[in-house]
């Protein structure tokens, strides 16, 4: 039996929010969004598949900059409306270099760099 994505809860423009986890650290890298073909396309190639708001078109992680996530397991929320993406990250998952794209931190009413890009 394969899994419908049908059943998740889009919003107006065909899209819902996926938050991307390191499945051994627990460390929380990324949030970006897919369509009912990226979610397809994702547990067919086990290729985590984004749908790129801007570009719009599909935005394969680690196409072009080497920095591939493969998918571990794929979560649901409740309400169907938001996904959570285990994965396993092959080099930095920000387009800024850094591990994590939540590489900020409000302390003290100022905004903190937590960590430089890697490599």
């Amino acid at each position: 039996m394969s899994f419908d994505p049908a059943s998740l809860r889009f919003d107006d423009r065909g899209l819902l929010p996926v938050i991307a986890q390191d499945h051994a650290s627990g460390e929380v890298l990324m949030l970006a969004w897919m369509n009912a073909e990226a979610v397809t396309m994702t547990l067919e190639t086990g290729r985590v598949t984004y749908w790129s708001r801007s570009r719009q078109s599909f935005w394969i992680k680690g196409e072009t900059s080497g920095h591939v996530q493969r998918l571990v397991e794929m979560r649901i929320d409740c309400d169907s409306d938001a996904i959570l993406v285990l994965v396993d990250q092959t080099g930095p998952a920000c387009h800024t270099g850094k591990r994590t794209c939540f590489y900020k931190a409000l302390r003290d009413g100022a905004e903190v760099e937590l960590m430089a890009p890697e490599g």
